[in-house]
């Protein structure tokens, strides 16, 4: 079986509409005698929650056996259960602001087995929940039930059902506070021991919940915050002293109350929203959202927002609104203007326990509303009619400046002015250009104006902005101005009609030729000026011009072959100016096409050839001709080998290959290798032809197979006899020879100082001498030397008899001296190894072998001078202090104590 929630039945409505006209009645009248509305609002829900006791609600079982005949029965005598399932109140019902619970039973009248739900009432828009007024017992309790399908009796446990407990959250105490009491039916027979399993008793949290073992009281231990923790469920457990479970263990839910410890918090402490200046009434400008952390299903967490002050108050005071529930802010009037206010500062608070001031929390957040701006004013020029001057020829000058007037926000596309020129330009020497950060329109000339033609000009400038006007608003008649334009008159310079001016001359022709008249024309025709001529650039310096009329003539041939001509044109700069004040000058160009004449003869082709002593196979030289001239000077060229010398036209003949080329080749079978100079005679086609007369080097020489000269031959060719080469190749083997008896003595010499002895006589030896250098000696007293203490004593009684002590370096120990290797008088060079690693390993280990084990004195400079005292440089000290220490360190010191020491001496 199970229990849902049903419709209220037909009579339940009659009711209601009954009492509805009483209940608004009754709101009104409060109203109007000044109760407040929150007030009102309280006797409102209080009038329907008694009506909805009054009309109860209806719960329908489901029999899942679809048994038609069920018998309910409620708990609470206040309220009864129908055989329809309609829940009604018997009587009266004293609390109205707490919720009600209470349970009901269903049986079948043919069915042993019996089903239960626990029915909670509460005014709408709360939470179900049941005030810990006091202390309430929970029983384990038993029940013999008989089945049907059962052959007799058999005995079954039902628990009870536990309705949840309520704590309220931040409660004072004191504690530990008990809740309930919890109590087994066999604890009069059975001694039992209680205890609680779960979240908040044996699990984290711990020790929030606790009960006695002995009497089963629950106990709660501390302050509960249900925004940390909401719900807790436990289960009380029922044992023996033997630790056996004498009931089934009983779920504990327990609530917390939520209690009104949160204010609303905004998200933000500032919210940022904008909306477009003229909107209309309603438009939405941005939401501002605050959150409660107490219970939303409760008013605890239910927030509203107002509007609590705007500043400015332009154009009225309340601009704007607020959704009480969703917090978005809407635009209320019309009239939003950026040219006037760009900003609104709004403080919106928010409120729980559903906007009530008097009971709620609240809290503040501040919104700025930006007033977007759009295209509301047309720019405007600041006067009807602007005036300049620009002088003639001149570009990129800027003639004036338009300013604009435009109350858009600055720098935006609202802002931006495009101005046009609408008349006065037809062939567009002007146009405006925008300066972008004052947005006045620069009027530049752009195309070079003529003070001849146009001394004025009348312009219309049309100004709009980047962007196009809002809906409804008129252009205005100041956004159109006139321009008066003045062009001044400027020293022009000649110019010269043709430029750059081609002429057409035959190269060649004579000095003081005259060729062109070169003129300029001064454009300035208000004003009488003279125009003058001067050379600028002429690379060959060939020619001259008049300096009055222009008129050009040669100083030189003209040449078509010199580097200064390219592609057959020479080119000449002139200067033409004037006497204006200032003085203009202008400049053209002179481009003289000279026309080719056979004035070259041709250059025979290569100059050097290379042929075969024999005719065959290959004994033959392709040649050419260069010309310096153009067509038709040049080729075909004629080639012809000439009559004198006889010998020519005997071993040699010319061929012609085309009209460019011929081949020169051997006559005869055979010609001796040499070199040999032939001449050859080479017309080119001009009118008249020219000739030259060119010698070609040709060296015969013997070939290989290949046709290619051979060693021996080249050097034949270059002329060399045969006595020549012999002689050339007796010199090279009496330089080898040479070089060859050089590096036979070098190895002789080696061998001979390899041989020669290592060990040579002592007497030349001077490694044993020992050379003294920079010795300054100890002072003056040190130039008598005792040269006695250098030599070795010849006897060692001094020695012995010397007590122990300090003794100098060249004085040897008193023992035995090592046996050295014997020299030998003839040592063989591989033996020398041998003896000096022998005399090494003597010098190492004899004692008596220099430097000794003894204590060295140096820089001993003596022990007086002869230089005077310097006694008379008396300290800087002022004091008086004893120095006659210093003749107890020894003689080093003994000048320093005679300076300080000895009393008042100076």
């Amino acid at each position: 079986m199970r229990v849902r929630g049903d419709v209220l039945p037909a009579v339940w409505w009659v009711g209601w509409v009954r009492t509805l006209a009483a209940q608004f009645c009754t709101y009104w009248s409060l109203a109007l005698l000044g109760y407040p509305r929150s007030s009102s609002q309280q006797v409102m829900k209080a009038w329907c929650w008694r009506l909805l006791l009054d009309y109860s609600v209806m719960l329908k079982f489901e029999n899942c056996l679809h048994n038609r005949e069920v018998v309910f029965v409620s708990s609470d005598p206040v309220f009864s259960v129908r055989s329809d399932g309609s829940v009604y109140v018997e009587q009266e019902v004293a609390n109205l602001s707490e919720p009600v619970q209470f349970m009901v039973t269903a049986r079948g009248l043919r069915d042993p087995r019996i089903w239960e739900t626990t029915v909670k009432l509460a005014v709408a828009g709360h939470a179900p929940s049941i005030p810990l007024t006091q202390p309430r017992l929970i029983k384990f309790t038993r029940k013999h039930l008989r089945s049907s399908s059962s052959n007799g009796l058999r005995r079954q446990k039902r628990d009870w059902v536990i309705p949840p407990i309520n704590v309220p959250e931040n409660s004072r105490g004191p504690f530990p506070q008990m809740l309930v009491r919890i109590r087994s039916d066999q604890d009069l027979t059975v001694g039992i021991r209680y205890s609680i399993t779960g979240a908040g008793a044996d699990q984290p949290p711990s020790d929030i919940y606790s009960i006695d073992p002995v009497n089963g009281k629950m106990y709660v231990t501390r302050p509960l915050d249900r925004e940390e923790r909401a719900s807790y469920h436990l289960r009380a457990h029922a044992v023996d002293m033997n630790g056996n479970q004498v009931e089934n263990p009983i779920d504990l839910y327990i609530y917390v109350i939520d209690m009104n410890d949160n204010r609303p918090e905004f998200q933000n402490q500032v919210y940022n929203g904008s909306v477009d200046e003229g909107s209309k009434p309603g438009s939405s400008v941005m939401q501002v959202t605050a959150s409660d952390s107490d219970d939303f299903t409760t008013a605890n967490g239910m927030v509203r927002y107002r509007i609590l002050s705007q500043t400015p108050h332009n154009p009225i005071p309340n601009m704007f609104t607020i959704n009480s529930e969703t917090g978005d802010i809407i635009t209320v009037a019309a009239g939003l203007d950026r040219e006037k206010v760009s900003q609104y500062t709004i403080i919106v608070q928010a409120t729980d326990m559903e906007g009530n001031l008097n009971f709620g929390l609240s809290n503040t957040a501040t919104a700025l509303i930006s007033i977007t701006d759009i295209n509301d004013n047309p720019p405007e020029l600041t006067v009807r009619t602007f005036s300049g001057e620009v002088p003639e020829n001149k570009v990129n000058a800027v003639v004036t400046n338009l300013t604009v007037l435009d109350r858009d926000q600055p720098h935006s596309v609202n802002w931006n002015a495009v101005y046009r020129i609408n008349s006065g330009d037809p062939s567009g020497h002007f146009t405006v250009r925008t300066n972008p950060v004052t947005n006045e329109g620069m009027l530049t000339v752009v195309k070079p104006v003529d003070f001849e033609m146009n001394r004025a000009f009348m312009l219309t400038v049309v100004v709009s902005n980047q962007a196009h006007l809002a809906s409804g608003i008129q252009s205005s008649l100041q956004s159109t101005a006139g321009v008066t334009i003045s062009v001044q008159d400027v020293n022009e310079p000649p110019v010269f009609p043709v430029n750059p001016k081609l002429i057409r001359f035959e190269e060649g022709v004579p000095a003081g030729t005259t060729l062109t008249v070169f003129s300029a024309q001064d454009p300035d025709h208000f004003i009488h000026q003279t125009v003058r001529y001067s050379k600028l650039s002429d690379p060959a310096n060939w020619l001259r011009i008049n300096r009055t009329n222009g008129q050009i003539s040669t100083m030189a041939l003209l040449d078509r072959e010199s580097m200064y001509v390219k592609n057959n044109v020479y080119e000449a700069t002139f200067l033409a100016f004037d006497n204006g004040a200032p003085q203009a000058s202008g400049t053209g160009t002179l481009q003289i096409y000279l026309i080719d004449v056979n004035d070259n003869a041709p250059v025979l082709m290569p100059r050097e050839g290379q042929v075969c002593e024999r005719a065959r196979p290959v004994s033959r030289v392709n040649i050419t001709a260069s010309d310096a001239d153009g067509d038709p000077n040049v080729g075909p060229f004629v080639f012809e080998l000439p009559s004198f010398p006889s010998s020519v036209r005997r071993n040699w003949t010319v061929s012609r290959l085309n009209g460019d080329y011929a081949q020169l080749k051997l006559k005869i079978p055979y010609l001796e290798a040499g070199m040999y100079d032939i001449p050859v005679f080479v017309s080119d086609s001009g009118n008249p032809p020219l000739s030259n007369r060119s010698v070609i080097r040709i060296k015969v020489c013997p070939c290989d197979e290949n046709g290619d000269c051979s060693a021996t031959g080249a050097v034949a060719a270059a002329g060399l006899g045969t006595g020549a080469i012999i002689a050339i190749l007796i010199c090279i083997i009496i330089l080898l020879t040479m070089v060859l008896i050089f590096v036979m003595w070098m190895k002789r010499r080696e061998k001979e100082r390899q041989a020669k002895p290592l060990l040579i006589d002592p007497e030349d030896d001077v490694r044993d001498n020992i050379l003294k250098y920079d010795e300054e000696g100890g002072g003056e007293e040190d130039q008598d030397y005792d040269l006695s203490q250098l030599q070795q004593p010849e006897s060692l009684d001094h020695i012995i008899s010397k007590p122990a002590g300090v003794r100098r370096v060249d004085e040897r120990p008193v023992i035995a001296e090592s046996q050295y290797p014997v020299r030998p008088s003839l040592p063989h060079p591989g033996d020398i190894g041998d003896f000096i690693i022998d005399g090494l390993r003597a010098a190492d280990n004899d004692p008596t072998a220099p430097p000794y084990d003894s204590l060295l004195v140096f820089d001993y400079e003596g022990s007086g001078s002869t230089a005077g005292s310097v006694s008379s440089l008396n300290s800087s000290s002022s004091g008086d202090q004893d120095y006659d220490y210093l003749n107890d360190w020894g003689p080093r010191f003994k000048k320093l104590a005679d300076l300080y020491g000895g009393g008042d001496d100076n």
